[in-house]
């Protein structure tokens, strides 16, 4: 007696990713991302018309509209997209290195402070950075010939001024 297996369908279960791992899966092509990332660790964005003045994003315990997580991610909507897509790599840093202070809640003001030590607030911008402009891809842009900051900003989305910073650039005083 042999037993057949015809119409049987052998599936593996899938392992969840690690915050890294999907992160990671969108970082070889520019511009990285950030919602399709966010939206697969189960967060979702909105872009929200009544933020409190200075404030350009925030990450909430949202269980009626949240994502699988059931988080929320709200940017300015009146935001340049460059500023957007940073301020939800900043809250996904949030959620990624400190959800267990988001319970009420995280407002960031237009310099990225929040209810967080400067330290957290550091962290968060330094994972966001990570996040949206990998070595990696900048220098395969680089050897495709984006060559220039403005080159580079422009296809990774980001501001002169983040790349710059990423790049350990040094920052001209303002004439003001």
């Amino acid at each position: 007696m042999t037993a057949t297996m015809e119409n049987s369908v052998i599936t593996t279960p899938t392992v969840p990713q690690t915050p890294g791992e999907v992160i990671a899966k969108y970082q070889a092509v520019a511009p990285v991302d950030i919602v399709s990332i966010t939206q697969e660790l189960g967060i979702r964005v909105w872009e929200m018309h009544d933020l409190p003045e200075g404030t350009s994003g925030q990450i909430w315990l949202d269980a009626v509209n949240g994502g699988t997580s059931g988080f929320s991610i709200g940017v300015r909507a009146s935001e340049p997209l460059s500023r957007k897509r940073f301020t939800v790599a900043h809250e996904l840093a949030h959620y990624i290195l400190h959800r267990s202070k988001l319970d009420g809640g995280l407002f960031e003001d237009i310099m990225y402070r929040g209810g967080l030590s400067s330290r957290e607030e550091t962290q968060a911008n330094q994972l966001a950075a990570d996040i949206l402009m990998p070595f990696p891809l900048i220098r395969k842009l680089i050897n495709e010939g984006e060559n220039t900051l403005e080159k580079l900003s422009h296809r990774l989305l980001v501001s002169p001024l983040a790349l710059k910073i990423r790049l350990g650039i040094p920052l001209q005083p303002s004439n003001s």
